[in-house]
């Protein structure tokens, strides 16, 4: 019996005509820019009630179209007003991901274009401009000529990806006896990322941080000896260039000679601090950042990218293809030869869209020395909001270091208990009014306050009203 094939649809399928898209487009682009032209009108977090949500939204898989207009203003209505805006210029809670526009325009090209960095066959242009860009952060941070890396999602993936490769160059595989050392004030994505790769929690030493809640080189020193000494492997320390808690930098220095005189890995999570190298404050703060073996940056925090955007460093080239490259058949026709580079060798994706291509934009669009007046705007802020805060009558927990400042009240007498009750309901009070956002943290046992100022198009009169909203919730959280 003959086979039947089925004729072409009438029309192509899941496609709209050239007319409608460009109409299409055209709205999309209007909503993008009213949302950057009245950003700062919005409160800076939204948070919906799940069950309000879920009346509004769940569904089962609709069978039949729906017309584009319709899930435009189920979207405009109920999702996207549930957020938050880490590009608002009140937004000081955890490290905000300011943004930019010229980025935002690229992530939409390189989306709409739906451009594939895996392979050098599969996006020799877009490869190429990762290379560049990487170059330029390589220039940025200091590392020598040679050090290779990638655009990742985020710096979880970025540290995960580098101890990959410190795990591969300094012990060539799994060794039940490795020791990974690294702060109390390291990021949780460093713990995850070791328990992602298999190290067991004993392999693991957390060491309590100075006064100046940063890794002390001499304890670390001194826990590499007696781990030795216990037939151990030392082979790695993760550094934090910028904590998230208060914007410390560990002695990156002192850390590097350790390293060397004991043939360990050096990596530094610079996810959120790094990009501070572009000011003369961030290099002396930053002082070592080009003697690291790794590190990790987030250009969609003090670089201003859109979501996501991460970027790996190492300075040991091949380093990440030792921990990575596997060669299956069905890539035998995209591998290339030997001066083309493969992402996927470099890394645990093999399908990759085009990271790089929003900071090569912005870069190039804006020159870095806009970067540089961004970011030393980003540390007066702090700085500002350090003196403002104390003229409040707020005590200092942590002075203004990296565009970060911690802070909390201090009445006499008050248990510590209560203080922390009142300093978590300060948070949420300001986010139930709306004017601006901060976060709290843990230091030293203590429940405190913290902002983090790195929008560049935040202002001294937004710091100064969130301070005076910041005053409003205490006043509220006291009362409550």
């Amino acid at each position: 019996m003959a086979t039947t094939v089925p004729g072409d649809p009438p029309e192509p399928l899941l496609s709209l005509d050239d007319r409608e898209l460009r109409r299409l487009g055209y709205r999309v682009v209007d909503l993008i820019a009213d949302h950057w032209a009245g950003v700062g009108e919005r409160p800076p977090i939204t948070v919906g009630e799940p069950a309000a949500l879920a009346g509004r939204l769940a569904e089962e898989p609709p069978e039949h179209p729906t017309p584009v207009d319709d899930v435009l203003a189920l979207l405009i209505a109920d999702v996207l007003p549930y957020v938050q805006h880490g590009d608002h210029p009140r937004f000081y809670a955890r490290i905000p991901g300011p943004s930019n526009p010229v980025g935002v325009l690229a992530d939409a090209l390189a989306s709409g274009l739906n451009v594939f960095v895996g392979s050098w066959t599969g996006g020799s242009g877009p490869a190429t401009v990762e290379l560049v860009t990487l170059d330029w952060m390589r220039r940025i941070c200091g590392l020598p000529e040679g050090s290779e890396g990638a655009f990742v999602s985020g710096g979880s993936v970025a540290t995960l990806n580098a101890l990959a490769a410190a795990r591969a160059s300094r012990l060539g595989g799994h060794d039940p006896e490795a020791v990974v050392y690294l702060s109390d004030q390291a990021h949780a994505a460093v713990a995850r990322a070791l328990r992602v790769l298999g190290f067991a929690d004993d392999q693991v030493r957390t060491l309590p941080s100075d006064a100046d809640l940063r890794l002390p080189a001499d304890a670390t020193a001194r826990a590499v000896a007696e781990d030795r000494g216990a037939g151990r492997r030392p082979f790695c320390v993760v550094a934090t260039a910028g904590s998230t808690n208060t914007g410390a930098v560990d002695p990156l220095e002192a850390l590097a000679d350790l390293c060397a005189a004991e043939g360990m890995w050096l990596h530094a999570d610079a996810a959120y601090g790094g990009p501070a190298v572009l000011s003369e404050t961030g290099r002396r703060a930053l002082a070592g950042l080009d003697r690291v073996d790794s590190l990790a940056i987030d250009p969609h925090k003090w670089l201003f990218q859109p979501y996501e955007c991460g970027c790996l460093l190492v300075r040991h080239p091949g380093a990440l293809a030792q921990a990575f490259a596997l060669h299956p058949e069905y890539l035998a026709d995209v591998s290339g030869g030997h001066e083309e580079v493969n992402f996927f060798d470099r890394g645990v994706q093999l399908t990759r869209g085009f990271r790089a291509l929003k900071l090569w934009m912005t870069i190039k669009v804006f020159g870095l020395d806009e970067l540089r007046r961004a970011v030393e705007h980003g540390l007066a802020l702090a700085e500002h909001a350090e003196r403002t805060l104390r003229a409040a009558g707020w005590g200092i927990v942590t002075p203004a270091q990296l565009g970060i400042v911690s802070f909390a009240r201090e009445p006499p007498g008050a248990p510590a208990a209560e203080l922390d009750r009142l300093h978590l309901r300060t948070v949420a009070e300001m986010q139930r009014e709306g004017t601006a956002a901060i976060s709290s943290t843990v230091l030293r046992g203590r429940t405190v306050l913290r902002m983090c100022t790195i929008n560049p198009r935040g202002s001294t009169a937004d710091v100064e009203r969130t301070i005076a909203a910041l005053d409003r919730a205490w006043a509220a959280a006291q009362a409550g």
